[in-house]
């Protein structure tokens, strides 16, 4: 279990297991809150997160595994003044870790943030679908006069690549309905009662997966810490199982995890995180 008071890099390693040559892993911090709708505070959701994780068992049970041994590099934050130059920057930052080998965790921030990083991903990969986890369909043409707004994410991203499978979403706008593929979208209230769809979703994937994963897709009662929480989300353990479904079926590729907004009175939710990720990590390299 990491010390009273980690380091700051994911999981408190120490320094033999975050050593950038050696480290299968690369974590990029994002802590970006421009666009949020409602409830601002995810730019404290990296270090929230990364301060969680330092509490983490790095034994994983169900996979008899310690993912920390394969490294994990921390890298600096990125930052930038607009949406725009933020997901160039970060375009740059993970297309730089793809080409050294790593697999790129990217932590927001808001949902934004994950356009410069799918780009890197469908740059490098053929073969590649994006797996969507959210409440929200986020395919707004823009915004608030910003096509670029965490709720145009999954928008702007389709036009680089439209493969995209979207779970667990249970809110969205009449002008996004002419961007959905319905046979693609995996809608909260018709897969929260049973697991038989997630061999439906891991069908529809090609050879590689992009994942990004919005929090809210979680239920409120889990994780209450997002900008805008919607009722009648996942839970912890189907979520798992498709991830794991995913990992064992297709080649997972790299990943953000977005839209963590921190609360100082309850921090579980910033633990969930880091675990879910610490679980993607297992799935990954076990």
């Amino acid at each position: 279990m990491g010390e009273h008071s980690p380091p700051y890099n994911f999981g408190g390693l120490p320094d033999e297991f975050t050593a950038y040559d050696a480290a299968k892993v690369a974590v990029v911090p994002v802590p970006f809150d421009l666009t949020t709708s409602w409830m601002p505070g995810t730019a404290k959701g990296p270090r929230a997160l990364i301060e969680a994780s330092g509490y983490l068992e790095l034994y994983d049970i169900e996979t008899d595994s310690e993912p920390y041994e394969h490294g994990i590099f921390t890298d600096s934050a990125v930052t930038a003044d607009d949406t725009l130059a933020l997901n160039d920057n970060v375009h740059a930052r993970v297309k730089q870790h793809i080409e050294a080998g790593k697999f790129v965790v990217t932590l927001g921030g808001e949902h934004s943030v994950a356009y410069g990083a799918a780009k890197a991903h469908i740059e490098a990969y053929d073969q590649l679908s994006i797996l969507h986890f959210d409440a929200h369909t986020d395919r707004r043409e823009e915004f608030e006069g910003d096509k670029f707004s965490h709720a145009c994410t999954l928008r702007r991203i389709s036009e680089l690549n439209d493969d995209i499978v979207s779970v667990g979403i249970r809110s969205l706008d009449s002008g996004e309905l002419q961007y959905l593929d319905r046979s693609k979208v995996f809608f909260a209230e018709n897969i929260y009662n049973s697991q038989e769809w997630i061999d439906r979703v891991v069908a529809l994937l090609k050879p590689n997966v992009y994942i990004t994963f919005d929090l809210d897709v979680f239920d409120p009662a889990i994780m209450p810490s997002t900008g805008t929480p919607e009722p009648g989300g996942l839970q912890w353990y189907p979520v798992l199982a498709a991830l794991r479904a995913v990992s064992r079926r297709r080649t997972i590729v790299g990943c953000d995890v977005v839209e963590l907004s921190p609360n100082a009175e309850n921090k579980g939710p910033d633990f969930l995180a880091a675990k879910l990720i610490y679980k993607l990590l297992a799935y990954k390299f076990a």
